[in-house]
């Protein structure tokens, strides 16, 4: 861009270039010449003078000594670039100049350097993009592959139905476009459903595939959709219900529903506890041993100056152990030149201000503060300081005497020290030989929905143990862990003070934001302080600003709750499931967790084998989700967290599973409300309406049953997988070929005649969501292989680590010319 002083047009002033010199000659004041007005060799070493090119002109480095003399340089009506910077001689602009022009400005004196660029850079330029055109149309006139990853209707709530379709291009630009047209129903003309155009869906700059922003409605369910590109690809794919048949109701004795109104960590842990007592036999309560920093904040008043500056007084005690009862007046003397002092009776504290000869207030924030430090008996009480950093030059205003607060409002029943936290062990057998599974809520504090998730879970387990065979068998055949809030005293702020309190109350950040106006910004995201994937290892999704609500923390865990939780995991080794409960969305996604932006560089995912039983998990634990009232958690809020959300750098399932191998899910309650009258989704919130909330805990505790269900399956798993060698695709040089498992396992094989090991290459995903590799081989291969489910069955009962030779076996034939 150019500047508007710059208006004489370079067609004009080309055309003048010989004239132009004498003219600037005549029109301008002496502009001061530097002390060396030509700069040393070595200073323009990276400069160069023009190619000649189109008369010779040039964008030209020029240096003025100062901002009067690049005045009289842009009163020359010069064609100045917007660009100025500071060098070490004075100001550094550039200009486009001609030969002619740069001599005359020379001869006047002005430090004008080498050229930046000419017109032979715009012609390489031109050259260079004439070539990307033309290898853009090129790769425009190449038919893109398109690669369908998921196709599916499903209904929610009201029996609407929805389609939602994924589809991946190998044309990655951002000018392919992609096309959906359906049916409505088996036997019915392609597109009679609808057409739609999908949305290119990219994360960290990285393209991913194309989808619906939300699920379409459609009136029928479709039974295959055509996806067409503006790059001249095309594919029709089956479209298939997503979650399948909804799932069997618990017997008739069956009873839920014991929450009827939001509960404080206070509450949800006396509820708890009283559970344990009121079932002894097949509950115990688990003490954590890092108790929280606890409800409670240091008492604090601040003070205005007349120059609009403050400062404010801390209390040297937390508030309900006597700060609050701390106070503090500034008093004006009537005499002059007055001394500024500090008295202290008990805890009221007097500051006497300093007067000037005319007895007006002469003592700023500043020395206030120094003197309110420097005095022992009010050092003992408190601590000064001035607002932010601020000097403290503006002159302190007289104030009655004003009792310090630590603007707590919950009542005196919730208790302000250090909390201890608790988890609910539920289980016939609590010795550690059954499989375990951690289910806990409530890492973010404002969630308001998720103890209750994890409370109705506590309940139903317990009152149904007696009269429905289905849970019995879960709290026989498991050892379960229920922490209903694992952030109770940010959850205690969020719900008496603030209710959007994301934090743990811990305070890192005194020093520069320790003022009471800041007191909503105090504390560190919990689900990001965790010691995989963290921001401290160079991960996205977490802040070091200790004001950000995603601050990490000053360390990987810093915090006692975080430790609770890695201690939970390590005492009980057995522990091989986990659900971490959060709002709001509608999602269900599981490790890993995080990516580091440059690259989008995700930590490593989970082998192919778990990706599968990650997917197979989620259509019985999401059927049990819609069971309750129709709820339907979308394809596309299904899958790894980078794949459907953000990176959370540092977040607790990464640090369960990548640590101790637990297999860990996030839900996200609160799945989007579609409104029929105005066809939109609607979303609830952290703290929707109870009625609302109600609903969400309800639906996510049958859930969380599910996944029970999943454990207990895993447990008892003896059944040995079955897989199959599958070609794919042959050419006159080349046999591409997969392998099919009858359910998720790992496929170890070898294309060497070797027996294959749990060394072995590995089947792996072919892409983001794109099911099985393929495999290319080049000439008659034998393949030899074996599959090995979840739960450690070996196809065959073939053994790895040993020296039979009943693996599979299977010859790829190449029939090469």
């Amino acid at each position: 861009m150019r500047t508007s002083l710059g208006k004489g047009r370079r067609h004009a002033r080309v055309a003048l270039a010989l004239a132009l010199p004498i003219t600037l000659s005549l029109s301008l004041s002496p502009i001061p010449v530097l002390a060396q007005p030509s700069p040393p060799v070595s200073e323009v070493a990276p400069d160069r003078q023009s190619s000649g090119e189109q008369n010779g002109v040039a964008l030209m480095r020029v240096v003025v000594p100062d901002e009067a003399a690049l005045d009289r340089l842009n009163s020359m009506g010069l064609d100045l670039a917007e660009y100025k910077k500071p060098v070490e001689d004075g100001i550094e602009v550039h200009a486009v100049l001609s030969p002619q022009e740069t001599k005359s400005l020379r001869d006047q004196g002005v430090d004008v350097r080498g050229a930046i660029s000419d017109q032979g850079d715009a012609a390489a330029n031109a050259a260079e993009r004439r070539s990307a055109i033309a290898e853009s149309k090129e790769a425009a006139s190449e038919t893109d592959t398109l690669t369908v990853l998921r196709s599916e209707w499903f209904t929610s709530l009201d029996g609407q139905r929805f389609l939602s379709i994924e589809v991946k291009s190998s044309a990655t630009g951002a000018e392919t476009v992609l096309t959906a047209a359906w049916d409505s129903g088996k036997g019915t003309p392609p597109g009679s459903g609808g057409t739609a155009t999908m949305s290119r869906f990219t994360d960290a700059g990285q393209y991913m595939y194309h989808r619906f922003t939300t699920p379409l409605p459609v009136d029928q369910a479709p039974t295959r959709a055509t996806i067409t590109s503006s790059g001249g690809g095309t594919v029709t794919v089956p479209v298939t219900k997503w979650l399948g048949e909804p799932r069997k109701s618990p017997g008739r004795h069956y009873v839920a529903d014991f929450v009827d109104h939001y509960m404080d960590p206070t509450e949800v842990t006396g509820r708890i506890t009283a559970l344990a007592k009121e079932f002894p036999k097949i509950s115990e309560i688990v003490d954590l041993p890092y108790k929280t920093n606890g409800y409670r904040r240091a008492a604090q008043a601040q003070f205005g100056t007349a120059a609009a500056s403050t400062f404010y007084v801390t209390s040297k005690t937390y508030g309900h152990e006597g700060g609050n009862d701390i106070s503090l007046a500034l008093v004006k003397p009537d005499a002059p030149s007055a001394a500024l002092g500090v008295t202290v009776t008990g805890k009221d504290i007097v500051v006497s201000l300093a007067t000037d000869a005319s007895a007006a207030i002469a003592s700023t924030a500043r020395q206030v503060v120094d003197a309110l430090n420097g005095a022992a008996a009010a050092s003992a009480l408190v601590t000064a300081s001035t607002y932010r950093g601020n000097a403290g030059a503006g002159l302190v205003a007289a104030a009655q005497a004003t009792r310090l607060t630590d603007n707590l409002k919950a009542p005196q029943a919730i208790k302000r020290e250090p909390f201890q936290v608790k988890a609910l062990r539920v289980g016939k057998s609590r010795t550690g030989a059954k499989t375990g599974v951690f289910l806990y809520c409530q890492e973010h504090a404002r969630e308001w929905v998720t103890p209750l998730t994890c409370v109705e879970t506590a309940e139903r387990l317990l009152r149904n143990y007696a009269r429905d065979a289905a849970t019995r068998k879960l709290v026989d055949d498991l050892d379960i862990f229920i922490m209903p809030t694992i952030n109770p005293d940010g959850a205690h702020y969020s719900m008496y003070d603030y209710n959007f309190q994301r934090r743990n109350m811990t305070n890192h950040c005194a020093a520069n934001l320790g003022d009471p106006a800041a007191r909503n910004a105090w504390g560190v995201d919990l689900n990001r302080n965790f010691s995989v994937g963290s921001l401290f290892d160079g991960y996205s999704g977490a802040s070091a600003n200790c004001s950000s609500d995603n601050y990490a923390g000053p360390a990987e865990l810093s915090e006692p709750e975080s430790r609770n939780e890695v201690w939970l995991t390590h005492k009980f080794p057995n522990i091989k499931f986990a659900m971490n409960t959060h709002s709001y969305g509608g999602y269900f996604m599981w490790p890993p967790g995080a990516y580091k932006a440059q690259g989008r560089e995700t930590l490593p995912r989970v082998d192919f084998g778990t990706e599968e039983y990650f997917w197979k998990s989620s259509g019985h634990i999401l059927s049990a989700v819609q069971s309750w009232r129709g709820t339907a958690i979308w394809p596309g809020r299904t899958g790894p967290v980078p794949d459907v959300l953000y990176s959370a750098a540092g977040n607790s399932a990464d640090e369960h599973w990548f640590n101790r191998g637990i297999i860990g899910w996030d839900f996200e309650v609160g799945a989007d409300v579609y409104n029929q009258a105005t066809k939109q989704f609607d979303p609830v919130g952290f703290q929707p309406p109870f009625a609302e909330g109600h609903e969400e805990a309800m639906e996510f505790s049958s859930g969380q049953i599910a996944i029970l269900e999943v454990a207990r399956a895993f447990a008892r798993d003896e059944e040995r997988p079955g897989s199959d060698l599958k070609v794919t695709g042959r050419t006159d040089t080349s046999a591409t070929f997969t392998f099919t498992v009858d359910e998720p396992a790992n496929v170890y094989y070898t294309l060497d005649g070797s027996r294959p090991t749990l060394n072995s290459p590995k089947l792996t995903a072919a892409g983001v969501r794109e099911g099985a590799q393929r495999i290319t081989v080049g000439k008659t291969t034998e393949v030899h292989w074996f599959a090995v489910d979840i739960a450690g069955n070996v196809e065959h009962g073939y053994k790895p680590d040993g020296h039979g030779n009943n693996y599979r076996k299977e010859r790829v034939v190449v029939r090469t010319p």
